[in-house]
């Protein structure tokens, strides 16, 4: 009798329904196995995030960027056709904006004009000079036939002196030779002069063609720097890429540096993503990163480092902070790093520069590297110590 009212369910103290022992054994090893599911979940989770999770270092604060060229004219002046559309594809080279050229080919033809001017002038030198190098030869002509008489001169007074010392020859006669010696000294100082005087032409005339050669020169300089600005006036896109931001019009006046439009590269697209201080110490260039863009939930896109920064975002900053006036309240600063992407031509199609991702870097290349570091450091700190 006593076995069988062990055997028999009891209601508990509520009048309840009664628990049978295999419902209890039940419900320990359901309690049994969810803890025992727990715990080797807690321990896949941790040993995974020891292993895996711990060197990943993800960001929201990471952004789709793209190194756009700002497109302005070199020259001023009013827009005479705008050949693109917003939003159009371009190929390097391709011709983006005209401007009014006429003022620039009126500079062109003026400089043209100069140079001619330049080069007639120096022709016309060298004309006088060509005349006055005949007049130095006739110059040379009359020195030598005046020397050639002047020789005689002396030598007829030479002879003539002891014969009329002797009163063979009268003096009358010895005077007359001296004063045509005399006479034809006379005309070879004057020959000589003119002999100096054409050659002092000549040179003053060499000058003149030199000074017209440097007048050609600074026109053909101008001519060439008004080329330039001709050619200045058709607008080309330096990069492949997309327009972007076009503000020029038909008939705009433009000044030199103006911006006209931006053409965005679609190929160069690269990710800044801005990272904690605190997150890059195991950071290295070329480590593998998971690129989500919000634009495309589920696509994850490879990238890998490219670099990190030199320096926070705040110390590039227009007015950087100083934080040696005033209050300080310390604030984890973030550092650029730039990734490189790795879509597919579909995806790279559908990237703007602008649009919002989540990247997260793998650094376990770096595992080892805080310890190291740390090594490092205590070994320098005890050679310090020594010394």
């Amino acid at each position: 009798m006593a076995d069988n009212a062990a055997d028999q369910t009891t209601p508990d103290d509520a009048g309840s329904e009664p628990v049978s022992p295999a419902k209890k054994r039940r419900a320990k090893i359901i309690i049994l196995v969810l803890l025992a599911v727990v715990v080797v979940g807690g321990l896949i989770w941790f040993m995974r995030y020891q292993s895996f999770g711990k060197f990943q270092q993800s960001t929201t604060d990471a952004y789709v960027q793209a190194d756009s060229v700002t497109v302005a004219p070199k020259i001023s002046g009013y827009v005479e056709q705008v050949l693109v559309a917003e939003n159009q594809t371009v190929k390097a080279g391709d011709p983006l904006v005209r401007i009014d050229a006429r003022d620039y080919n009126a500079q062109a033809k003026q400089s043209e004009a100069q140079i001619a001017v330049a080069q007639a002038n120096a022709r016309g030198v060298e004309a006088q000079i060509a005349e006055q190098q005949a007049a130095i030869t006739r110059a040379r002509a009359d020195l030598a036939a005046a020397e050639t008489d002047a020789a005689f001169a002396r030598n007829e007074v030479t002879r003539y002196a002891p014969l009329a010392a002797s009163g063979a020859e009268t003096r009358e006669r010895l005077s007359t030779l001296r004063n045509q010696a005399q006479q034809a000294s006379a005309r070879v100082v004057a020959a000589r002069a003119a002999v100096a005087a054409a050659e002092r032409r000549v040179g003053t005339l060499r000058a003149q063609v030199n000074q017209a050669l440097a007048q050609g020169e600074g026109a053909r300089a101008q001519l060439e720097a008004a080329q330039t600005n001709v050619g200045a006036t058709l607008i080309r896109a330096s990069i492949a890429g997309r327009i972007g931001d076009k503000s020029v019009r038909v008939g705009q006046y433009v000044q030199a540096g103006t911006r006209l439009m931006s053409v965005v590269p679609t190929t160069d697209l690269y990710i800044e993503a801005n990272f904690k201080e605190t997150q890059l110490g195991l950071m290295r260039v070329g480590q593998p990163v998971k690129i989500e863009v919000d634009a495309l939930p589920g696509v994850e896109i490879p990238g890998r480092v490219a670099s990190i920064a030199p320096g926070t975002g705040a110390q590039f900053s227009v007015l950087p902070p100083q934080n040696a006036t005033g209050n300080f309240t310390k604030i984890v600063q973030r550092i650029p790093v730039r990734i490189q992407l790795n879509p597919g031509p579909a995806t790279r199609a559908l990237l703007v520069p602008g649009m919002s991702v989540e990247v997260s870097v793998d650094t376990r290349s770096a595992r080892d590297a805080a310890d190291r570091i740390a090594k490092e450091q205590e070994d320098h700190n005890e050679r310090i110590g020594r010394k």
